[in-house]
Formats: C-alpha cells, structure tokens, sequence
C-alpha cells in the first residue's frame, strides 16, 4: 500500500509584512519628532532665561582669541589663536590618550584574561589579584596615585635617569630619542595613559574570560584530540569564537574609557574638558562649552560604537 508523501509545513512566515514595517517607520518617526520638541523647548527656554538676566549667549566667541597657553598639545597652538583651536587641542590630546589607552588595555586585558586559565597557579593568582585590584579602586584615586608617583619619586629635572642612552626619565616625564628629535610625553600624560590603561585593562580581563569560558568544552577537546598543542589550541580555536561574545560588551568598555578621559582634568591634563573649564571661565559662556563638550563625546563615541559594530559583524557566524 502506498504511503501519501507527507504535506510541508503549513507555519507562518517570520518575516515582518508591510503593515507591521509601516508602524515601525512611523513610531520611530515620531520618537525622532518627540526628542526634537524636547530639545528645542529646553533650547529656546534657555535662551529667554539668559536674556532675561542679560547673561549674553551664542558661540561666537569661538572666533576670538583664546589668550591663554597650553602646557601641551599634539596639534600647534599659540595663546593668540582663536578659542575652536584651542578646542581642537584639547580633542586632539583627548583622543592621543584615548587611543593609546585602548591599545594598552586591549592587550593587557587580553593577556590577563588568558592568564585566569593558565595550568600555572601562580600565574592564575597574579591575574586574578591584578583584576581585583584595580577594578577595585575608584580611577580618580588612581590617577592621583600616579601622578604622586612621577612627581614626587622620580630623578630631579636636572638629574635625570637615562636607560640605553636614549630614554630619559624625570620629574619632568619621559623622553625619548636624542637631542631635537626627542619626544617627551608629560607625567600629566603618562599619569591619564597608566590610569586609564590599567582601570579598564581590568575589565577587558573579565570580558576575555568570559568569553573563552562560553566557548564549548568540546571544541577544546576535539582540538586536543588533533593534536593541538595548548597554545595554538587557544590561538586557533578558542579566541576566534569567544570573540563573538567579547566585541559587544568590549564597545562598551573603549566607551567608558573614553569619558573616563575627562578624569584628567583632576591632574592637569589638558584635555577637551580642561579647555572647557579654561574658557568658560574667560568667557562666561558656561552653555555653550558644556554643549561643545557634550557633542564631541557623543560624536567621538557613536564613530567608536560604528567601527565596533562592523568589528561585530566580521566576527558574527554568518549562515549558509
């Protein structure tokens, strides 16, 4: 007797219709709508506040003279330039931090998360002390620390310590390279990069960590089973797939790393919001330093959260 084939499933489709679209467009239409009401209403209520107490407004103050030096910067700038380059000074030096900060704690962190898995138990001890330590202390404290540190315990200007004959380290920071050619990062500088770097390499470590715990046992067997040695194994096998679970939350990490810049203010460092602080007491303009603030690190943020977002899709599984 022969058997009917049997009929294919009959469920819904998951895809959204055109209906469902539409109302997604509009709310989000009118989300968009309802936050620019907002801030309008809170802009132009500010302005009648001001002008009602003759306080003036507006950013046309950016075009004078700034007046006043920078003790550093990655870009030129004199104390006649008008206060927007003083203002880029302050984000180019923001953003050298940032980016050397990341670098550092992103292999570190790495390291140290790898580290919590080592057949070594003193190395597993060193780790593991090293993530509570400095996750545990308040990075202000930190910084404060740091820059008692290089400031208080480190050769005289006029003495320094020279390593290799091409380093040279003092109270007045590091410098590297002879003569004219020489770089020199400040102690305020190093004292933000070691802050920053150490607090958030911390965090990284707990984020690796996870991630290689959530990789299947059995990946890590079967690649023993081959022949792996460890290190390939964790090289090969394990980090390419607990990268999927490290990308999403590590954003958030540079993120916090980035606002946490702002911190440097607390030992000197000129950074955006030191260059702020500077103007808005020269100029009074306390609302629109505040919003120029506020708008860099919301730009500097969303390009950081797009290049970790594309990072997330390579390292997503992609079907097929």
């Amino acid at each position: 007797m022969a058997i009917a084939p049997r009929p294919p499933p009959s469920g819904r489709s998951t895809a959204p219709s055109a209906a469902a679209r539409r109302r997604s467009l509009f709310y989000q239409i009118l989300a968009v709508a309802v936050v620019a009401l907002l801030v309008w209403w809170l802009a132009s209520t500010t302005l009648q506040n001001m002008r009602a107490r003759g306080i003036q407004g507006g950013f046309g103050f950016l075009l004078s003279p700034a007046g006043f030096e920078i003790g550093e910067s990655w870009l030129p700038y004199q104390s006649t330039d008008a206060y927007w380059q003083a203002f880029l000074a302050g984000l180019g030096n923001t953003l050298k931090v940032a980016a050397a900060g990341i670098l550092i704690c992103t292999l570190l962190g790495t390291l140290l998360g790898i580290g919590r898995f080592s057949v070594n138990a003193i190395v597993r001890a060193l780790c593991y002390g090293y993530v509570e330590l400095f996750r545990n202390i308040p990075l202000l404290l930190q910084l404060l620390a740091w820059y008692l540190v290089l400031t208080q315990f480190l050769p005289a200007i006029d003495d320094p310590a020279t390593i290799a004959g091409w380093v040279s380290v003092s109270k007045n920071g590091v410098t590297f390279g002879p003569g004219a050619d020489a770089t020199t990062f400040s102690p305020e500088f190093i004292t933000v990069l070691l802050g920053l770097s150490l607090y958030t390499s911390a965090f990284v470590a707990e984020i690796v960590r996870a991630g290689i715990a959530a990789v299947p046992r059995g990946q890590i067997e079967a690649a023993s089973a081959l022949g792996l040695p460890r290190r390939r194994t964790m090289r090969l096998v394990v980090l390419p797939q607990a990268l999927r679970v490290i990308v999403p939350p590590l954003t958030g990490q540079y993120l916090n790393l980035l606002k946490n810049s702002s911190l440097g203010v607390a030992v000197g460092y000129p950074d955006l919001v030191s260059i702020a602080n500077t103007s808005l007491n020269q100029t009074g303009r306390a609302v629109e330093c505040i919003t120029l603030v506020m708008a860099v690190y919301l730009a500097v943020s969303l390009v950081i959260a797009l290049l970790m977002n594309r990072v997330n899709r390579g390292a997503a599984i992609t079907g097929g």
